[in-house]
């Protein structure tokens, strides 16, 4: 077909996919030439599974005759990060050290993934462990950012953010547990939501033991996609029960209609950092299209990010060090041990009771949002408040590290509250993609994504300036 069907939305693929309007092979024929001609450069997909997704796409077009109601995703190219156990595939977490542990079975997404009617096209990087703000690792290389390959991909799901904004399917998986869905997301220009803890099932059946109890509560599973209507799609697809997953919650995904007009609370307090003037001027703008659609729009002061983002760097990185610690003297990089180190330094490392103190003490911190956003069901806020950075930023040095820190406050610190957030692009600031962070209610996610459709709907989608391009 002369239809560029990578192009086209997850919503639009499996609709034309039941209509009859083009088959399953077309659309993977189109998504895999993508990625062939792309790929080789941006390094998003470090597992091609493209002759695999061609035989599937084959298969589900035999089967689509047979079936009364195709999945939801039936016929739809997806991808899954690096992080997670997909059966047969190698669960590497960026670390040499993992490269042949093979996953014995599907983690939950991709079960639900599967279930659905996805197809898996390839395997997306991510930083050793997945817990840097930039995606590079001694085993599968660098991820470019298709905007500027200076630039930072994002982390830790940025092979997520590439192939979501350079065509390679329209559903991009990836996990979040300081940022790491909403960072390439800003990197690239895409859209992407961090559900509530316990939304989206989670389980890795090759992982030798269970994670630190914090790090269950604070990291979450999500999609990245290029509009803001896939990323719904996406999110309720890998919300479905698994009981492998003792920490998912049964919440209906569409909860209870609220009382109109729905009050947005809009923050600018960069709590001492300098943001960047581009960065308040989109928080601005996207408050006038909330607005003209409808919304209550009010300055108003929600509790400080500070606190818990300074609990994450405490409490949560006393359980990191003790988890992952270990894991990056023994196999990680020179430059991830170093830049573990900053981590610590930048932190607090507690003892037992300072680390009991501060677990209980979170406590407080949510409950003073949860009253808040009883008031003001949505918070607008920044989310990194500056551009986006050089790709290496990270480690050059302590100051380097701190910065990022200081400036994603409001990243981090909606991981420890436990909260969810969205991420919507509005526009671009200095020459780079950049965007806003919308935090609503627990188990309230389609209240945000309803309110980042209302800006989406105003702002356009960036990806179509850089499809229009030299990519």
């Amino acid at each position: 077909m002369s239809e560029a069907l990578w192009q086209k939305s997850a919503v639009e693929i499996a609709a034309g996919i039941r209509a009859k309007r083009f088959t399953c092979c077309e659309v993977m024929y189109s998504v895999v030439e993508r990625i062939r001609a792309l790929n080789p450069k941006l390094n998003a997909i470090v597992t091609d599974l493209t002759d695999q997704a061609l035989a599937g796409a084959a298969a589900a077009d035999r089967l689509l005759p047979t079936l009364t109601e195709p999945g939801p995703l039936f016929g739809v190219p997806v991808t899954i990060k690096v992080n997670v156990d997909q059966e047969g595939q190698a669960t590497t977490n960026g670390l040499p050290a993992l490269a042949n542990l093979i996953a014995p079975s599907d983690s939950p997404v991709v079960r639900n993934l599967r279930r659905a009617g996805a197809i898996i096209v390839g395997r997306t990087n991510t930083p050793e462990v997945s817990m840097r703000l930039t995606t590079v690792n001694p085993l599968h290389g660098r991820t470019l950012n298709p905007w500027d390959p200076e630039a930072s991909a994002g982390g830790s799901s940025g092979g997520a953010g590439v192939a979501t904004a350079a065509g390679f399917g329209p559903i991009h998986h990836g996990n979040d547990i300081g940022g790491s869905l909403r960072f390439p997301a800003f990197a690239n220009g895409v859209a992407t939501l961090k559900p509530t803890p316990g939304r989206v099932p989670a389980f890795n059946p090759s992982a030798a033991v269970e994670r630190g109890p914090l790090t269950q509560l604070t990291s979450v599973q999500g999609a990245i996609a290029r509009n803001v209507g896939d990323v719904r799609l996406a999110t309720r697809v890998m919300a479905r029960e698994d009981s492998r997953d003792p920490w998912w919650v049964p919440a209906p995904f569409d909860g209870e209609p609220l009382k109109k007009p729905i009050r947005v609370a809009v923050t600018r307090n960069s709590h001492g950092y300098p943001i960047h003037a581009g960065i308040k001027e989109l928080i601005d703008r996207s408050a006038r299209y909330l607005s003209s659609a409808g919304y209550d729009v009010m300055e108003a002061e929600p509790p400080s990010i500070l606190e818990p983002a300074r609990g994450w760097l405490t409490v949560l990185l006393t359980e990191l060090k003790a988890t992952l610690g270990p894991i990056i003297d023994q196999s990680g990089s020179d430059d991830v041990r170093r830049i573990f180190g900053w981590y610590y330094e930048i932190g607090n490392i507690l003892d037992f009771d300072g680390y009991r103190a501060g677990l209980a003490d979170r406590t407080r911190m949510m409950r003073a949002w949860n009253l808040f956003l009883e008031e003001y069901p949505l918070v607008l806020t920044p989310f990194l408040m500056r551009p986006m950075y050089p790709w290496n930023y990270d480690a050059l040095g302590l100051m380097q590290s701190k910065e990022l820190f200081d400036a994603a406050v409001y990243s981090y610190g909606i991981n420890y509250l436990g909260l969810p957030a969205g991420f919507v692009p509005v526009d671009f600031v200095e020459d780079l993609p950049a965007g806003v962070q919308l935090v609503g209610r627990r188990f309230r996610e389609d209240v945000i994504l309803d309110a980042m459709a209302a800006i989406e709907q105003c702002a356009g989608y960036l990806v179509e300036r850089l499809w229009a391009g030299s990519i």
